[in-house]
């Protein structure tokens, strides 16, 4: 075990850069009491005036980049799947640990007078990666709101549900996966319907959060924008708020979506079929590795059927060249992915926004690379 640096978690520079580094090597050991007492430590004594500001200094600049560096290191594939989870699962811990030391604080006595308003945070149905929520549930409880955290993967009746129990001025709806963005706008459908306004936020809603946009939500990029927008006030909705989908996203009465989602499992078995036949080293895999390969069929078919969800190549090629990424980096070489998308183009014919979207990923997987020959 390393000793603790001296640099609390104000400002930046070499102290925090340290102290960046013993937590990162911390949750890589699987050294939780280490962990938790560094960000302890970055946070300062709990009788601080300071000590709330430390403590979101310490969720912002300590913990956040350590776990945005988790996924990075686990896509070059410089650790395992089991060291992420054990990451992830000590930086919860951290911020835990962080959110007592703030809350045994003393209340300014200016905050006790402050009621800026309850919220409710929760994760899109199928999103696990809570971290990101957990987060922003914290730094909004340091700026004096009532945060009804729920968690991961909130089913959208029970998200209603508990509207219904506990009335909110908003719900922040996180996600981080672009193939859950047909299950956000059915909870963000419903909030508005139930009279709640919807903030979004995470990765999976695009840039500038051009998903949310379409789908009616209202966007923040991290944890204090959240704050900045909610402070600023969000407009509830009218009793007229209830609609289908396609009011949003016209183009879903082409039935694309509708039809690729449905043709998924006889996408996969095909595709798969087609793929050992015109990429030869298939044909020596394991039982393990055929069903790694059908996962990943079954990813594209899921990203493919999203991008057409909200007509937008760019979600596919993104998430095709990413693949890339991750396969070159664990020894399979990204042609692979090739027959997929020929395979999948050939099927999908006649469904041309479909075909449209796997041409351009296409085409950015065989445009070479800086230093590549052409």
């Amino acid at each position: 075990m390393t000793t603790l640096n001296t640099s609390r978690a104000g400002g930046s520079g070499p102290g925090q850069d340290i102290l960046r580094e013993q937590l990162w090597q911390a949750a890589i050991d699987c050294d939780e009491t280490h962990a938790v007492a560094l960000v302890r430590h970055a946070v300062g004594p709990e009788t601080s005036p300071q000590v709330r500001a430390a403590a979101e200094r310490t969720l912002l600049e300590l913990i956040a980049p350590v776990q945005a560096r988790v996924g990075v290191q686990w896509a070059a594939n410089t650790i395992t799947v089991a060291q992420e989870h054990a990451a992830t699962a000590i930086n919860e811990r951290c911020i835990s640990a962080v959110a007592d030391v703030a809350a045994s604080a003393p209340v300014p006595a200016h905050a006790a007078t402050e009621r800026l308003g309850r919220v409710t945070v929760a994760c899109v149905d199928g999103e696990w990666h809570a971290l990101p929520a957990r987060l922003v549930t914290e730094v909004l409880r340091l700026r004096g709101w009532h945060v009804d955290y729920l968690g991961a993967q909130v089913p959208t009746e029970h998200l209603i549900a508990h509207l219904h129990q506990r009335p909110a001025d908003a719900v922040l709806l996180s996600s981080s996966i672009p193939s859950h963005l047909p299950a956000a706008h059915t909870a963000i459908s419903a909030c508005q319907a139930a009279g709640v306004p919807v903030l979004a936020g995470g990765a999976a809603f695009g840039p500038r959060g051009r998903y949310a946009h379409r789908m009616q939500a209202a966007w923040a990029p991290d944890a204090v924008g959240a704050h900045t927008v909610l402070t600023r006030g969000l407009e509830r909705p009218t009793a007229d708020a209830a609609r289908l989908p396609d009011l949003d996203l016209p183009h879903l009465n082409d039935q694309e979506y509708t039809l690729v989602r449905q043709t998924k499992r006889q996408l996969v078995k095909q595709t798969l079929t087609d793929v050992e036949d015109a990429f030869p080293p298939m044909r020596a895999y394991t039982a393990y590795q055929r069903e790694r390969t059908a996962e990943d069929i079954d990813h594209i078919v899921t990203y493919l059927a999203t991008a057409v969800y909200v007509d937008d190549a760019e979600l596919f090629t993104t998430f095709i060249t990413w693949t890339a990424g991750i396969l070159q980096a664990r020894g399979v070489p990204p042609r692979s992915l090739l027959p997929a998308l020929d395979s999948l183009s050939h099927q999908l014919k006649d469904f041309p926004r479909a075909t449209g979207f796997l041409a351009a990923a296409r085409g950015a997987l065989t445009v070479p690379g800086p230093g590549q020959p052409a």
